[in-house]
Order: structure tokens, then sequence, then C-alpha cells
């Protein structure tokens, strides 16, 4: 069959004939990608403490918790809680791995705010600009001008999701239910979990048709699921909707949680009931900062399913550098 001149296209830029958002891995817990914080000069390794949340504008959150600066946040501790909203510049630095010459991503940062809990601090910053060398800017640009620009998606835009989701963003699945026939489940990639805090950050849409009444309700269900469920994962996005479907349409049996009794697929591996204590409006998406008392875990762990960007599986398949840390899917 001959390619459409889209197809043809791509296929000269990239050796793809489908260009997309996302490529999917499977992944543990241990991935090799790295994440630097600069602040004034001064570097740290924020690699297990850094999430985007937000979208339009692009929103950074990086937790500093009070005793050794939290998840991967080495020498973070010691009164940099109390200062880093106070510095005059910011970069955050993506890399392949810690031995990669140079960073695929920087993100120039602008401070915005901070949520002062009793055991650590979650800084928010903004992304001014992003630098990117993923590929060679002129196949950035072209693929950017013929498949990436739409209304509200700016150069600059696709550069800075690009930077973030070099490294890998773990795909879980969210559920909430307000009544016995609205019963949502659907996949999230815009969230934290802080497990040496007890805290979950969801960064969730304000046209998510759910999103008002999880916030007046004060809870929700987060899920870790195996990435061999992608293609069902995937049919759950559509759930976002006013009205979900009927529990017994859905194509997978279901599991009641402990507390709560909010439906999840019987194929999920472990879930945290959250209770929803603060949000902040950060543009395009709201954020909902919850905790944790206990973390229900049905099954072993296995790899879970991850979001990394198109440009990052360029890199690595054109032989830019390191092979990822978990292992593509096929069919993305």
């Amino acid at each position: 069959m001959a390619l459409g001149l889209g197809a043809l296209y791509g296929r000269l830029l990239t050796g793809e004939k489908v260009i997309r958002d996302f490529v999917t891995v499977a992944a543990g817990d241990q991935l090799r990608e790295k994440v630097y914080l600069v602040a004034d000069g001064r570097e740290w390794d924020v690699t297990g403490n850094q999430w985007l949340l937000g979208l339009d504008p692009r929103v950074m959150g990086i937790w500093v918790g009070k005793a050794d600066g939290g998840e991967g946040g080495k020498g973070m501790g010691g009164g940099v809680a109390e200062d880093l909203g106070g510095r005059l510049s910011y970069n955050l630095y993506v890399k392949e791995g810690e031995e990669a010459p140079k960073a695929l991503g920087v993100m120039k940062l602008e401070y915005a705010d901070r949520m002062i809990e009793d055991n650590g601090t979650l800084f928010l910053f903004r992304v001014q600009s992003t630098v990117i060398h993923h590929i060679e800017p002129w196949r950035a640009w072209l693929l950017y001008q013929k498949f990436y620009k739409k209304p509200g998606v700016t150069y600059e835009r696709l550069k800075a999701v690009a930077a973030a989701y070099t490294y890998p963003r773990r795909v879980r699945i969210i559920s909430f239910r307000f009544d016995d026939n609205n019963n949502y489940i659907f996949p999230m990639d815009l969230l934290a979990d802080i497990r040496t805090a007890g805290r979950y950050l969801l960064g969730m849409r304000h046209s998510n048709q759910v999103l008002k009444r999880i916030m007046e309700a004060g809870q929700i269900v987060v899920a870790e699921a195996p990435a061999e469920y992608k293609d069902l994962i995937y049919r759950l996005g559509r759930n976002h909707s006013a009205s979900p479907p009927p529990r017994d349409q859905l194509p997978f049996g279901l599991v009641a949680t402990r507390k709560w009794g909010y439906y999840l697929p019987d194929w999920v591996e472990s879930y945290k009931e959250i209770r929803i204590g603060r949000t902040q409006d950060l543009g395009s998406h709201m954020l909902l900062c919850g905790e944790w008392d206990e973390d229900v875990v049905l099954k072993p762990a296995t790899p879970r399913l991850h979001h990394i960007h198109f440009l990052y599986y360029l890199h690595q398949k054109m032989g830019g550098g390191h092979q990822n840390s978990g292992k593509a899917i096929s069919g993305q």
C-alpha cells in the first residue's frame, strides 16, 4: 500500500510512518534517567523528587523533605527548603543517564510558589524556556511544523514536554465514584507518589468532567497496574467523560477498595486511598494534594507502563546514547 504524503514525510524525517506524542515503555522502580536542579550555581540530584504537574503553563513540582531532601534529593536537607524559593536562577537538567555527556533537555525555570508540609516542602516552578538535544534542531523544527503544531501547542511547549518526558512518567489508574451508576476509572501520568512523606500529587485538567466532584468529595484512589495491560489502560482513557460506562460493560473484573469501596480493575497490583487536603490552580490543571494511610498490595509488582516522548524514542533509535531503562512495548 502506498504511503500518504504525511506518512511519507514522517518516514523521511524519522524512519517512522506514525509520528506521535509519546511512546510507551515497561519499567520498574529503577530508572537510568537522571534529573538535576541547578539554582544559583549549586546542583542537586532531584531525580526521584520532580514531576510535571501542569501543561499550560508548564509547571514542575520539586519536593524537598526536611530530613534528607526526599527520594533522590541528595544534599537538599539542612535548611535548603527555607531558601530554595529565593534564588536568582533555576535550571533543570534531564539526562539520559548519570554518565551521559550532556543533558538532552534543559529547562529554565522561574519560582512560582511553595506548599509547606510538616515533613517537607513542595516547590512549584514555571518553565520559561527549554533547550533540547534529542535530535538535530532542524529535524525537530520540521517535525513540529508538520505534526505537532496546533492551536495552543507552541514550539516552546513541545520542547518543554519533550524534556520533561525524557524522564519516563509512570501511568497509573485513577478511581472515583459518587454513586452506584457513576464509577470513573481512567489513566493518568501527571502525578507524584511522594513515598517518604505519605503524600500524593495529581495534576488534573479543568476540562475533566469529574474534577469538581472529586474536589467536593475530597478523596480518590490511585492504583499501580502492569504494563502488559496497556491496551485496556488506554481504552479506559475515555472514562473522563460525564457518563462512564456501567460496571457490567467493562471488559474486565473489578475489585472494591477496602475503605471507600471504589472499583478498580482486577489486574491492578496495589492501590492507595487518598484524602485530598489542598488544591491549587495551576492554569490548565488543578493540583490536588493528598495523603494516604495505607498502601494495599494485591499482587507482586511487575514492570509498569511509562510514557517517554517520541523525540527521546527517536534519540535512542538513531543511536544517540543509552537504551531506555524500560523495554519498549510494540504497537505504540
